[in-house]
């Protein structure tokens, strides 16, 4: 079975540069339509597709705004 992977992202770091989306070979991120606390629109994950790539995360300036997470077998039956 493939390794299946996720995007957090965390709101109040992004600062809307769209460095993320551009980089996603995928296209499972997108800009979102709301404000984070600091007024910026942020990104999101579209909720699938992600193949682990970590592009997003290597060209996103901010610290701590993007983490990739590798979903084990035993989360994906919940």
């Amino acid at each position: 079975m493939p390794k299946q992977y996720r995007i957090d992202i965390n709101p109040d770091e992004c600062k809307g540069c769209e460095r993320c989306v551009v980089a996603c070979s995928r296209n499972v991120l997108e800009m979102g339509d709301t404000l984070n606390s600091q007024g910026y629109v942020y990104a999101r994950y579209r909720g699938n597709g992600c193949i682990g790539c970590r592009h997003c995360y290597y060209t996103c300036p901010e610290p701590g705004a993007i983490t990739v997470i590798e979903i084990l077998p035993h989360e994906t039956n919940q």
